[in-house]
């Protein structure tokens, strides 16, 4: 029989997999209160509780129905920190930054380059994407120079990622922030000069913004704020010549179709079309690279 839907306790039209772990109460999002261990509801995180009779309060907690495991939503786990993920790639962004202070070779290494130019240049003529180095449309996600740049962008992450990461849990989580990534370094190295460098965790940034969105729209949320956010991100995107728009609209893309697959999979076959959803988007990805270096190799 298929499962049926639990909608938070306050909010009925919203529905949600997240529970508060004292009582074990359906929450949606923006009745979480944070706590020690997960979320609490409203009542739990003032000391009290409303006992399911009428409205006493005061008594032990009332442990709902199938309270073992928590669950996030759409299949994901709640953990015990439900930003960790979150916390360790704001870590490996500014650990990267901090290293590139003392090394600055590394962004020769290390950003996203189709192909140097010719060797008559001073550079290296076998560095690059299509040169076999695909390393770099991994590595440039992490790469930052300019501290306003790696300010901007962490203040995005931890914005927009600590939400999302405790609706969807870690794996689904982490799957959305690399493949919103790698999309924008793939778009980038298709429609970009191929020795132009580029940099910066935008890309992963724009796929959290439109899994943003998705999620909103799905939990019936006011739609304004995200779209007015989104409106001015594209808008800066557009305005300066020195930004990657093809690293901006890429992630945007990406991330927007994966946290559809992920918060739009029917429970009967969740699992399978989560996972198939990221398997589908990681070959597109996959294929563009492969035709852009089909393109600059002949």
């Amino acid at each position: 029989m298929e499962d049926q839907a639990v909608c938070c306790y306050r909010h009925p039209e919203r529905e949600t997999g997240i529970s508060c772990t004292r009582c074990d109460r359906p929450i949606c999002p923006e009745c979480m209160v944070n706590a020690s261990v997960g979320f609490h509801c409203p009542e739990c995180s003032g000391g009290t509780h409303t006992t399911g009779g009428g409205g006493a309060t005061g008594g032990s907690a009332r442990r709902m129905p199938g309270g073992g495991q928590l669950r996030a939503l759409r299949g994901g786990s709640l953990a015990a920190d439900p930003r960790l993920i979150t916390k360790i790639l704001l870590a490996i962004n500014v650990l990267v930054w901090i290293t590139v202070l003392s090394n600055e070779q590394m962004i020769n290494d290390w950003a996203l380059v189709g192909q140097w130019p010719p060797a008559d240049s001073g550079l290296r003529p076998d560095q690059g994407v299509a040169e076999g180095e695909w390393y770099r449309l991994v590595s440039a996600m992490f790469l930052h120079e300019e501290p306003f740049h790696i300010a901007f962008n962490m203040l995005s992450l931890w914005w927009l990622g600590a939400p999302l990461e405790a609706a969807l849990g870690r794996v689904r989580f982490l799957a959305l922030y690399l493949l919103s990534g790698l999309g924008g370094s793939a778009l980038s190295y298709l429609l970009a000069d191929a020795s132009q460098a580029s940099l910066g965790a935008s890309g992963a940034i724009f796929g959290l913004l439109g899994a943003t969105a998705v999620l909103m729209r799905r939990l019936n949320y006011d739609m304004r704020p995200v779209v007015v956010l989104l409106a001015l991100n594209l808008v800066f995107t557009f305005a300066w010549s020195d930004i990657a728009w093809q690293a901006h609209i890429g992630g945007l893309i990406i991330g927007t179709a994966v946290a559809y697959g992920i918060v739009h999979a029917p429970r009967e076959r969740r699992d399978l079309v989560q996972v198939g959803t990221c398997v589908a988007v990681f070959l597109v990805i996959v294929g563009t690279v492969l035709l852009r270096t089909a393109q600059l190799t002949g």
